[in-house]
This record gives structure tokens, sequence and C-alpha cells, in this order.
């Protein structure tokens, strides 16, 4: 029969140095097992849990009187609970179930969006096990947009997991905040190549709206759009009819719209840090390479694959070069750069915000609508809408005091 005791211990106050090592070197002395052990502050609030085995020679009182002595001592409160062997053994066959990362990001995050998250989590069986804050402390008073993550790790088998998905894609249009659901696998902490559309993700503007305002035919392209969405035209017959509407646009004015087209918000930030940490990095995009290489160098981009257009004696002559880069083709890209590379699909991160992305998007390991229209959010296996492009970062795991803006 095991003798051996298993106690938990729950120690709390005010956070300050030497606590872990003060309670630690005490039950060192009675060669006490460490079991499980966590340890969390908000606010300068500490709370730390160990789950410790005593040997089965050892007695547990004079060690719990030892504990309590240097509580009082350090100013920190300690409280103990047997754990029967039963209880412990139903813990330890708990383990190897599925977990997955819940992540929820915003502006600031409210009592609303974790009570309706958790509430959810809670309908589909599983258990919370850590919640963690992935950004820095949010300042009360202060002019610049914030932006907020809370990164729930949870375990269990959901009972419905397409519903789960589906309720927290409609829980996030009515409480302003993005919800991404993922397996917490080994794939999702080896993410290796991010291929980002351009209009309307990378920078904020459709160019060749720009570029047919800027000739005078904005109405005439606004139309042809509109046909595509209906249905009426594919991409590529709506290309070409684009396109040659800007016959004679003079290439200083792409030049210019070029250097003034405005960045999205993060885009910065999250091509520093995925460089930094040496990620590989597309643009595949129905836009026009003129714009992406400015784009490319600007950010450090490895990749550029989109339409180049044709330019004669400083002018467009209203056809483009080569194949047209569509929905299509920017999957088979985005495949073909993870095989050059090495890189398992799942290891592959897709963004964009159009229909025509939906096919790399629905290739990569993870497929994120950002900004998007309705339709690519709800086909998307996750979506951003509330922050910048660095929310990508929290998706990937990485904390706001780990980076440098």
């Amino acid at each position: 029969m095991n003798t051996q005791e298993v106690i938990l211990l729950n120690i709390t106050g005010d956070d300050k140095p030497g606590v872990t090592s003060g309670i630690t070197q005490i039950l060192s002395q009675y060669h006490v097992n460490i079991l499980d052990i966590g340890q969390a502050v908000i606010h300068n609030n500490l709370s730390l849990g160990m789950l410790i085995e005593l040997p089965g020679n050892a007695e547990s009182s004079p060690v719990l009187k030892e504990l309590l002595f240097k509580a009082y001592e350090l100013g920190i409160t300690i409280r103990f609970e047997p754990v029967n062997s039963e209880e412990y053994s139903r813990w330890v066959g708990s383990q190897g179930k599925d977990r997955f990362i819940i992540s929820l990001l915003a502006r600031k995050i409210t009592a609303e969006h974790i009570s309706k998250v958790t509430e959810i989590i809670y309908e589909q069986g599983l258990n919370i096990d850590i919640i963690n804050r992935m950004t820095g402390r949010i300042p009360l008073n202060g002019n610049k947009p914030t932006r907020a993550c809370v990164e729930i790790s949870v375990r269990g088998t959901p009972k419905d997991v397409d519903g789960m998905k589906s309720s927290f894609y409609n829980l996030s249009g009515t409480i302003d905040a993005d919800i991404s659901f993922q397996r917490d696998d080994i794939y999702r902490r080896t993410r290796r190549l991010v291929c980002f559309d351009m209009d309307s993700t990378l920078i904020q503007a459709e160019v060749i709206v720009e570029l047919a305002k800027a000739h005078g035919v904005g109405e005439e392209v606004h139309k042809i759009t509109e046909a595509a969405m209906r249905g009426e035209l594919d991409f590529d017959e709506s290309f070409k009819r684009r396109i040659a509407l800007l016959k004679g646009l003079d290439v200083s004015v792409m030049e210019k719209i070029a250097e003034t087209v405005p960045i999205t918000e993060g885009a910065e930030r999250l091509l520093k840090t995925l460089n930094r940490c040496g990620y590989k990095t597309a643009i595949l995009s129905g836009g026009f390479t003129f714009f992406g290489k400015h784009l490319q160098k600007k950010l450090g981009i490895d990749y550029l694959f989109a339409n180049e257009l044709e330019i004669m004696n400083g002018k467009l002559t209203g056809r483009h070069i080569g194949d047209i880069v569509n929905g299509t083709k920017k999957a088979e890209l985005l495949r073909l750069i993870a095989q050059m590379e090495g890189i398992h699909r799942e290891q592959v991160i897709a963004v964009g915000d159009g229909a025509n992305d939906l096919p790399m998007i629905n290739a990569a390991g993870l497929g994120i609508a950002f900004h998007a229209k309705p339709v690519v959010r709800q086909n998307a296996g996750h979506a951003i809408s509330t922050i910048g492009l660095d929310g990508i970062l929290y998706l990937l795991g990485f904390r706001d005091r780990i980076l440098k803006d």
C-alpha cells in the first residue's frame, strides 16, 4: 500500500523576492517531490500552487509546521489540502487529453468578453487550465490605439467542434472582439512561413481604385468591380477590363501612389518580429508588382508574386504580362514556396481580406481573414477585425513583454 502523502499547497500574498526559494528550501530538507507547480502574479499579488509528495517515511506535521512559520516570516498566507490517492489517480489519468488555445483579441478586454467566451467553453464541457494576458498593461489614459489579448488554454474534447467555432464566430460579431480557436499542437509553435495579400491587408488601400481615380475612370472601374462581386464576371475577366481602362496612365502617378499609400496598422511591427525570428514571408497579390516591390523593400519580405502591368514609353498600355495571380494561383504559389523552403503546410499562415484570398487561406495551416467581409470571415478558420496585423503575433504565442516595438 502506498503510504506517501500528497498535499496541495496554496500560497498567496504580496509578490516579493524569495517566496518560492524560502518555501522550497524547507521542502528540500524533507526530500519532498514536486508533482505540479504553477504561479501567477496579478497587480503585485502572488498566487502560487504546489502539489507535493512526502516520502513514505516522513510525517507531514513537522513539514507543515515549518511552512507555517516561514509563511509568517515572509508575510504570506499558506493553506494545505490533502489529496487522496483516488483523486490523484484521476488527475494523472487526465493526461493526454486534447488541448486547445482560445485567443480573445480586442482594443480592451471587458468582463462581458470573458463571461461570454467562458460560457461557451463551459457548454462544450472543456476545462480551463491557464489564462494568460499576452499584451502589455493598458494605461487608463492615453491617446494611442490600444490592443489587448487574453489566451485561454483548455483541455478536453469539445461536444461539437463545429458548433463551438460557430458560436465563437457569432459571438465575435456582437461583442466587438475576435476569438481564435486553435488546437494546441506542435505546429502552432512552429509556424515558418507567412503569406500576405497586399491590397487592404498589408496596405490600407485598393491600388487599382487609387489608379482609376487618378486617371479619371474611377466610376467605370467601380462598376466592373461590382459586377464581379455579383458573380457576373470572374476575377480574370474583371481584372483585364479594369486594367484596360488604365491605358495611358503615367508611371509618375504610380510612383506617387506607391510612396504615399498607408501601411496597415501593426504591419511593420509584425514583419519586424517575423524577420527577426527567422520566418519566411511572401506577398501573394492580385494587385501589381510595381507596388509590391516598394512594400517588399520597406518591410523586408522574402517573396513577391503579383500581376505585372505592361509599361511602354513611361505609360501603361492597359495590358498585363504573364499569368494572372488569381485565387487559385495564390494557393498554388503558397504550396510552391512551402515546398521550396521545405515547410509543412501546417506551418504556413495565410492572411487576406477578399474572396480571392480564400483558396490560400484554406490551404494554410493557419488561415486568417483580416478586416474582411462576412463571407470571408465565415469561411476562414480565424479572423482579426478589431486590431492591427500585429494581432497575429498573439495567435503565434508571442507576448508583448518579449517583443520590441
